[in-house]
């Protein structure tokens, strides 16, 4: 999922904190109708930046490069995912673990959950560009990084860290096509029935 965005201000942030993550969500929006319009590799980090009234080197300072505009912290849905995780029940199967854990993401994501006109655009951008799937593909191996240690502890046998990469692999490819699937969707289909239909398609049998 790609979340591109984050999950917006919390209690415990400053002000400041606050009026960033701000500017970075207007900056986000603006992107997106840029990338949209006129594709992702035609726009500049410059036309962006004009567009949001600021300079290049002030778009900089919130977003390293216009591909973080897409895909956000890399890091903050996996611990999001990692923590629902490790707080579900150790007897439950390991496979339904991981749906419900990245069904809360899901639908915790303003995108996903809160806009979904918006939520559906960002991820057709993301796909739309090959140095943004490449950026996908990073996120979700760090992602697999996170959770694999998790999954395996909750194995038997000996090949259990073999086991986990698969499966946790496998998980990540049903939530990949699941959002890629909603966001072309003009039928109503959530995102969580998605979700829930692509891991029940390689539910073990066993």
């Amino acid at each position: 999922m790609s979340s591109t965005t984050s999950s917006g201000p919390s209690s415990g942030q400053s002000l400041r904190e606050i009026s960033r993550e701000a500017v970075r969500a207007r900056i986000n929006e603006i992107a997106l109708d840029l990338f949209a319009e006129r594709g992702f590799d035609q726009v500049t980090v410059e036309q962006i930046a004009a567009a949001a009234g600021m300079s290049a080197r002030t778009f900089h300072r919130y977003f390293p490069a216009k591909e973080d505009v897409v895909i956000g912290d890399p890091a903050h849905g996996g611990k999001f995912v990692r923590a629902a995780f490790a707080g579900r029940p150790e007897d439950e199967p390991v496979w339904d673990s991981l749906r419900i854990s990245f069904e809360a993401f899901v639908t915790r994501s303003p995108q996903k959950g809160g806009d979904d006109d918006r939520g559906k655009l960002a991820m057709r951008v993301l796909v739309s560009a090959a140095s943004l799937r490449a950026r996908s593909l990073e996120k979700h191996l760090l992602w697999a990084r996170m959770l694999t240690p998790l999954v395996a502890a909750r194995l038997p046998d000996d090949d259990a860290a073999f086991r986990a990469e698969i499966i946790v692999q496998s998980a990540l490819a049903c939530l990949d096509v699941a959002l890629t699937t909603w966001a072309n969707a003009d039928d109503g289909t959530t995102a969580s029935e998605l979700l829930e239909r692509s891991f029940a398609t390689l539910r073990p049998q066993a």
